[in-house]
């Protein structure tokens, strides 16, 4: 019962973190630790709930339109083929190498977001061809994806980055289509993991009931307000996981 009264709060709020900007696994994470679960039944089961509150997410931002269905599947393909890589990997690597590199890139991207205030609403929203972006938005799908296989924590926020960095969309557009990326990578994970026996179901499902409800009121949130809510979180999340992996 312990670890349901630990589990559970941690990821309501992990949920909301995650509808928004992405990065809830720096919260969910740690919480399956804390409650003594062993790590990588703790990376399964927390797929699970993961996955659970992506698909309410993704709902909210498909119902207000916000979607590129033709470039979103697409990429959703490429974040499949990368979290099924990642997730098998996962299994058997150590983090030792992917932590470093990420000590050396969460610094820039933070600068990055600093930098530019308006992430995705400027003259060069929109700029792109549709091929264009969907070649940028499936790339990322298959690195970012692999990634979250692997790791996970703050996948959404780099594919928030890259979509209205790189791609040129807009904040909304752009948030919708990594609901779809991650729907996907989250989904492939976590059958790897049901495969290998490493999730824990009746905490799993529990959580991802906590997990909803946070997707649910934080997509509410984004639709509304936009890129005012979005911008902080981003910080607040990438600062987060910056002291995680130095913490170790």
């Amino acid at each position: 019962m312990h670890q349901y009264l630990i589990v559970c709060p941690l990821v309501f709020l992990a949920g909301f973190v995650d509808s928004i900007a992405g990065g809830g696994g720096l919260i969910s994470l740690p919480a399956y630790l804390a409650a003594g679960v062993p790590p990588h039944l703790a990376l399964g089961t927390n797929k699970m709930g993961s996955t659970m509150g992506t698909v309410i997410s993704t709902a909210r931002f498909a119902k207000s339109g916000y979607i590129k269905w033709k470039l979103s599947l697409f990429a959703a393909a490429c974040a499949i083929v990368g979290s099924i890589i990642g997730s098998n990997l996962s299994l058997l690597a150590s983090e030792k190498f992917l932590k470093g590199m990420m000590l050396f890139a969460l610094p820039i991207v933070a600068f990055y977001v600093l930098k530019n205030k308006d992430m995705g609403d400027n003259k060069n929203t929109g700029s792109l061809t549709e091929k264009q972006m969907m070649l940028i938005s499936m790339a990322a799908a298959l690195v970012i994806g692999t990634y979250d296989g692997f790791y996970g924590p703050g996948t959404g926020t780099f594919l928030l980055l890259v979509l209205t960095g790189a791609a040129k969309m807009d904040l909304r557009t752009a948030s919708g289509t990594t609901k779809v990326i991650n729907l996907s990578s989250n989904i492939a994970a976590l059958v790897t993991f049901l495969i290998n026996g490493k999730v824990l179901l009746p905490l799993g499902i529990t959580a991802g009931v906590f997990c909803i409800a946070g997707h649910y009121i934080g997509s509410g949130m984004v639709v509304k307000s936009g890129q005012k809510v979005v911008r902080p979180v981003v910080l607040a999340v990438l600062l987060c996981l910056f002291v995680k992996i130095v913490k170790g």
